[in-house]
């Protein structure tokens, strides 16, 4: 049999995708509601059948990977039960929370007597591009089947059987249910091709959001034709000022770095005013170089401070470069400069933009504030670490993915953000005046007590 070519079998997706999205916006609530909980019910049927599938997918990493990567290949690619437990988990919360379709923002009469409104509504067909696993697919596709939003999702290759399986599970329990087919689609061709050819579908697609990696990011904001809303790059600081507690600060910039260096609001660069390093560094170094074996790239101040600890044979310790103060590294490294003082941190801060998030350590109330107003990123935090910068954290449910960008809506793509408003009118014959009509009606109208 002929394969369909890659430009062609998406294009076929994403019209079949279009002619859906109107019938899927109307789908009641209690429909969308059903789907979500026979989602949970499919899972739990198919446990084992998702991890047989996730089996050829572990089959599929090549052996020649050093022992150590091969190992960590495996880790990253295996689904365990408990992992499904997990995405059903997810699932049930997005069920707990309120539809946000139809809910009136804004609602006001104007002096003239006409209501008006601000009414949300789903953005149409959006097009989620992850080099991730399942969970990411559960996550997409409920949170898109939520906000009556028709999703295309294109996953991770390294999961390709798994992903597969559980989307096709996934669509065939909410098309049980009543929602139509093609809300739900997924691109089941691991080419390079189709994920470039999906953002560039205008006539089709109405956003996409990018879901992984630095180099996914990068290569969708280059060929993307199509808006792109869940763009998540841009470098994450935590500025330590010389009011902060210090051991509040290194347990902070530990957290930010530690809890889960692969995500985009994991700290980048950490910033420290002069009167309190040499007394925050050596904690905070030890902590990082010996407990978690953190690659520390330095300004010359701090690798000189690190000198002695360089000595005692820690390799992690290198003297920054002038990219590194603007690399998202999304791993194991972190970038630590010394500054003399609040303004040299936001001057810095605001060199390295755009800006993911931002944290400042302080017990100073005005330089607080005077950070949050000055700091251009799509959160800014104070006394915080930068890894609670998501909707779960913030009580806003489950995200998607997340937006630095100004367009939009910034920071997690939950679901208010993932809906449009519109406004809705009543009136009772309202014109705009001057109204166009012929002299020899304009008696005969003034007569109306309308007008």
């Amino acid at each position: 049999m002929v394969e369909v070519p890659v430009k062609m079998y998406v294009q076929t997706l994403a019209k079949n995708a279009k002619k859906t999205a109107g019938p899927f916006s109307q789908l009641p609530n209690k429909v969308r509601s059903q789907a979500l909980l026979a989602m949970i019910d499919k899972l739990s049927d198919c446990k084992q059948l998702i991890i047989e599938a996730n089996r050829q997918d572990l089959e599929a990493v090549s052996k020649e990977l050093e022992p150590g990567a091969y190992r960590q290949a495996l880790d990253r690619i295996r689904v365990t039960e408990e992992n499904i437990d997990s995405m059903m988990q997810d699932l049930q919360g997005l069920h707990d929370q309120p539809d946000p379709l139809g809910e009136i923002t804004r609602l006001w009469c104007t002096s003239e007597g006409m209501q008006v409104s601000r009414v949300r509504v789903p953005l149409g067909v959006l097009a989620v591009i992850s080099d991730m696993g399942p969970s990411i697919t559960v996550q997409s596709f409920a949170i898109c089947l939520k906000t009556g939003n028709v999703c295309i999702f294109r996953g991770g290759t390294e999961w390709f059987h798994t992903n597969v399986f559980v989307s096709q599970a996934l669509r065939e329990a909410a098309e049980e249910v009543g929602v139509p087919s093609g809300a739900l689609t997924f691109v089941d061709r691991s080419e390079p091709e189709a994920a470039l050819e999906l953002v560039r579908l205008t006539k089709w697609v109405d956003a996409v959001i990018p879901r992984g990696k630095g180099g996914l990011r990068k290569g969708i904001m280059d060929q993307a034709r199509v808006p792109v809303i869940g763009y998540d790059g841009g470098v994450s600081h935590m500025y330590i000022d010389e009011a902060a507690d210090i051991p509040l600060g290194q347990t902070l910039a530990v957290n930010a770095k530690i809890q889960d260096s692969t995500a985009s609001n994991s700290v980048d660069t950490v910033l420290i005013h002069k009167n309190v390093a040499r007394h925050l560094l050596p904690g905070l170094l030890r902590r990082c170089l010996e407990e978690f074996k953190v690659e520390i790239r330095g300004c010359p101040k701090t690798v000189s401070m690190m000198g002695i600890m360089e000595m005692s044979g820690h390799l992690g310790i290198k003297e920054a470069n002038d990219q590194d103060w603007g690399q998202k590294h999304q791993s194991m490294v972190m970038s630590i400069k010394i500054v003399k003082d609040l303004d040299e941190a936001l001057e810095h801060i605001a060199q390295a933009g755009p800006g993911h998030t931002a944290s400042i350590v302080t017990r100073d109330y005005d330089a607080a504030m005077r950070f949050t107003r000055e700091v251009a990123a799509s959160a800014v935090l104070v006394n915080a670490s930068t890894r609670v910068h998501s909707g779960e954290q913030f009580e806003l449910g489950a995200q998607i993915g997340m937006n630095v960008t100004p367009f939009h809506a910034r920071g997690p793509l939950t679901l208010n953000t993932l809906t449009s408003e519109k406004y809705v009118v009543f009136g009772a014959g309202h014109l705009q005046h001057p109204h166009p009509v012929p002299q020899a009606y304009e008696d005969a109208m003034m007569m109306s007590p309308r007008f």
